[in-house]
């Protein structure tokens, strides 16, 4: 998630901090993110009003994702959660054209953003969701039918008052295994040392989920450094990164 504004503290809003009922659960959840007004360029606007029924779809329509009619074939399905500005999505999905990559964002702006790379660069293998992400998890996407979910500096919730608010965390994580297909996998990447030990705690706690590696995975190469993160490098802060598969 290539976006400092998500990544900045906020103080609580008592309308969009306050618990929803998952519609299919029943049970009551903390949402993760904050939406924010935040200023569209013009080229963002003109490329989210104009693109949007092309390559995006709202996550609050009714039942589940076909992936085949989305993208028009059977290939594999990545799914970044939070993808902010989006660089990071275009750079991965212009280098792997066999990869159907579904980008699941809140904020108008980075959807806006994507759907101009997606235009200027022709990408053939990118389709937006616009939502929440739990409760597209819950709602839209079919069990055992993803190849990898990918989750880039999720918004940390520094003040451990707002450790509730963190993404990854069970039963989310259950619910993102049994999303995956067998040998799937999480790839979760912070700059913040406490929300990263979390995530790896969490991580491990999910039954359904092996770690590839005795800890912290080793940095994907093939992961493009997002604006993001060379602000957190600058900062000096460590990149920490997970990576569990499906067993």
């Amino acid at each position: 998630m290539d976006s400092p504004v998500m990544n900045s503290p906020v103080m609580d809003s008592p309308v969009m901090n306050s618990p929803v009922m998952n519609s299919i659960t029943g049970i009551r959840a903390i949402k993760s993110f904050v939406l924010r007004s935040g200023r569209m360029s013009p080229a963002q606007k003109r490329s989210y009003e104009t693109l949007f029924p092309i390559y995006a779809i709202k996550g609050d329509e009714k039942g589940l994702i076909d992936c085949h009619s989305l993208f028009g074939n059977g290939g594999p399905l990545h799914i970044e959660i939070g993808f902010g500005m989006g660089r990071a999505t275009a750079g991965i999905a212009i280098k792997n054209p066999g990869i159907n990559y579904l980008g699941i964002e809140v904020h108008k702006p980075g959807i806006g953003r994507l759907l101009w790379e997606i235009e200027k660069m022709d990408i053939k293998n990118i389709r937006i969701i616009e939502g929440d992400a739990t409760e597209i998890m819950a709602n839209k996407i079919q069990d055992n039918s993803v190849s990898a979910f990918h989750i880039f500096f999720p918004d940390p919730w520094q003040k451990k008052r707002h450790h509730k608010r963190r993404l990854v965390k069970r039963p989310f994580t259950d619910l993102l295994a049994a999303k995956l297909l067998p040998g799937g996998y999480i790839y979760m990447v912070s700059d913040w040392e406490d929300y990263a030990d979390w995530a790896l705690r969490e991580l491990n706690a999910t039954p359904a989920l092996v770690n590839k590696y005795p800890a912290f995975s080793e940095s994907q190469k093939w992961r493009p450094e997002t604006e993001f993160e060379k602000k957190a490098r600058f900062k000096n802060h460590e990149i920490r990164e997970l990576f569990f598969q499906k067993v």
